[in-house]
């Protein structure tokens, strides 16, 4: 058998070196904001806080630490805590389970469908005397069903935090991500849609007093320097990473379209391999439905050896997530059984994430469609 050929292109995944690259911006608000001193909570704070509201369309935006205080800051300010459930899907990232977790909930997982979404069917099964709040995850860049988990929240009284942390300008029936329920939370880590230069996570929400709550709640509780109205937590949004959050966030709406381009050119180079099956999407082509594609995920057969031959031609392909999270050690005590969540579990077994960020040129993807598509000619 004749060995592989050497590879002929490297395709990276993650986008920062480019993305970075002319930050010369950045470093003279960097140098204002040391010669002010003002680094906690400061004024550049409160102007990503507006920039990023604006670009959400939400009253309010509440910045913090990371994007799991994005999501464990909303359910404290609801109330939530020791003795209560909150729904959540069952394919979804360490941090969503995490926040839960931190108030003293109990995590109740609910399966996904093949858009990726939690199953609006099954969550009513779910619901008990317990559940105060239902967390939907809109995962690799579409959303899940508000629609219809809206409707669900308003039927049994119960409050929706929407884990938006992958899909900032997400849309659905023309509302964003993070806007359908009394708040949503947003990260900027690294490898998200907008990201600065280390942790850093942001709240949505257009309800005045989940915005004030959530304020305390971030700075220890303090109504003022002197003043302690509740018991809190320090997760603020360093003034440091508000000056690069205020850099990136103006080009966000770019960053999305060169995101929904290369989407559509996988689509097109994928779409008559068989072995190859595209995500159902909820997002229609039009103006009121948008993914944006945080990574480019397909189901493949012989998935495990895809990716090894991708990553032989210098391809860094990725999986999202190959352990279920209700199958992980730090969860067991939850008490669920391998084949609770199948679709999640088959998932698990075959998605594949390819880079789909603005940075990526055609060439890149094109060659990336030519090694899988030579995968399975083989």
């Amino acid at each position: 058998m004749a060995s592989e050929p050497v590879p002929v292109m490297t395709v990276r995944y993650s986008p920062l070196e480019q993305q970075f690259a002319d930050v010369d911006e950045v470093f003279d608000e960097l140098k204002a904001l040391v010669r002010s001193t003002d680094f906690t909570l400061g004024k550049v704070v409160g102007e990503f806080e507006e920039m990023f509201a604006a670009a959400v369309g939400s009253k309010y935006a509440i910045g913090v630490g990371s994007g799991t205080d994005a999501l464990k800051i909303p359910l404290k300010a609801l109330g939530i805590g020791p003795g209560d459930e909150v729904i959540t899907a069952a394919n979804t990232f360490y941090a969503t389970a995490g926040a839960i977790a931190e108030t003293g909930a109990r995590i109740v997982f609910v399966d996904c469908d093949d858009t990726f979404g939690i199953d609006p069917d099954l969550i009513e099964a779910a619901i008990t005397p317990r559940t105060k709040a239902i967390m939907p995850v809109h995962l690799a860049g579409d959303m899940a069903n508000m629609t219809r988990i809206a409707e669900i929240a308003e039927k049994h009284g119960l409050k929706v935090v929407e884990d938006a942390c992958q899909s900032l300008l997400a849309k659905e029936a023309g509302r964003p991500a993070g806007t359908w329920g009394i708040a949503g939370g947003f990260s900027m880590h690294p490898l998200k849609i907008i990201n600065v230069w280390g942790d850093a996570g942001i709240i949505v929400t257009d309800d005045p007093e989940m915005d004030r709550m959530c304020r305390l709640l971030r700075n220890h509780g303090l109504r003022n320097r002197d003043e302690m109205e509740i018991l809190g937590y320090n997760t603020r949004l360093d003034s440091v990473q508000a000056v690069v959050g205020k850099w990136i966030v103006a080009k966000v709406e770019d960053i999305v379209a060169g995101r929904i381009r290369n989407a559509a050119r996988y689509d097109a180079g994928f779409a008559d391999i068989p072995e190859i099956t595209i995500p159902v999407r909820r997002a229609a082509k039009s103006a009121d439905e948008r993914a944006v594609y945080l990574n480019y995920v397909v189901f493949a057969e012989r998935r495990d050896e895809l990716l090894a031959h991708c990553r032989a031609h210098g391809i860094d392909a990725k999986v999202h997530y190959p352990i279920a999270l209700y199958r992980q050690d730090a969860l067991r005590h939850l008490g669920y059984e391998a084949g609770a969540f199948p679709i999640t579990d088959r998932h698990c077994e075959t998605m594949i994430s390819f880079p789909a960020d603005q940075h990526l040129l055609p060439d890149e993807i094109d060659y990336l469609i030519g090694v899988v598509r030579g995968f399975y000619a083989r």
